[in-house]
């Protein structure tokens, strides 16, 4: 996404911050993925004080934008040490530069729908979090802005679908085939109204469902005057994470992580 959706996001980070605020978790380290300037920084170490900050910048940001976060972070975080990962290394290996389980909290903003296989994601979730763990996350779903994918305008302009297919029910039923718990899944749809359609199109361009380099003229056919977004929300938390992936509907537990329960009266 570009800046000029900026109140996009900040919008829906608010909207994930209001759900988490009833969440009962103890938060150390928090994975904020991506990550931009906005006002959930303040939120989350309100909420969780004292939380060290993993972060991945997005990647058009300037390099102001990135010293200014950095900035922000280390002094919300009340100077707890903060580390920046890399969105595009990232997207390339698919793997997240944290060792296992080193966080609390994964925390997403509009982001799975960029992503053409989102498994590979809520893998690499579940390979840090710890144990009881939270991944909390929103994207957009595939009939985001169906009222540009009319026949006219698929032949008028260069339109893109969303990289990710997946609806709510797919996000569920993709968090528990990846071992997560409880998974909790909402979807809401946001209408956005236009009076200009220069600034539909650059809206559609900020979030990539449109690529305008070489149009030169308008579309023949009259543009919609509003763009839906479906937005989902999701959680759900890293439990059982010491047990082996199920086969055949069994579950094996190593023998380290079976306790011993002694009785201190006699038999």
């Amino acid at each position: 996404m570009t800046q000029s959706i900026r109140w996009l996001q900040d919008e829906i980070a608010d909207r994930m911050l209001q759900k988490l605020n009833i969440v009962k978790l103890e938060v150390k380290d928090v994975l904020v993925i991506p990550d931009f300037p906005g006002t959930h920084a303040h939120f989350l170490t309100t909420r969780f004080p004292g939380i060290r900050f993993h972060s991945a910048p997005e990647v058009a940001l300037s390099g102001f934008d990135l010293l200014k976060l950095r900035a922000t972070r280390f002094w919300n975080s009340r100077m707890r040490s903060i580390s920046s990962l890399s969105l595009d290394d990232y997207k390339k290996t698919g793997r997240f530069n944290l060792p296992d389980h080193s966080v609390d909290l994964v925390f997403s903003v509009l982001f799975m729908h960029d992503l053409v296989e989102p498994k590979r994601f809520l893998q690499e979730c579940w390979r840090v979090l710890k144990e009881g763990g939270l991944l909390t996350f929103s994207y957009l779903g595939p009939d985001t802005a169906k009222e540009l994918f009319s026949e006219d305008l698929l032949q008028q302009l260069p339109l893109t679908r969303l990289a990710s297919p997946w609806d709510m029910h797919d996000m569920g039923d993709a968090l528990l085939g990846q071992r997560f718990s409880d998974p909790v899944m909402d979807m809401e749809f946001l209408n956005l109204d236009y009076e200009s359609e220069k600034v539909l199109l650059a809206d559609a361009m900020a979030l990539q469902l449109l690529e305008l380099e070489g149009q030169n003229s308008a579309p023949a056919s009259p543009l919609p005057k509003k763009l839906t977004l479906e937005v989902i929300y999701g959680h759900a938390w890293a439990l059982g994470k010491h047990l082996a992936k199920a086969q055949d509907h069994v579950a094996y537990i190593d023998p380290s992580q079976i306790g011993r329960i002694t009785r201190n009266d006699s038999a």
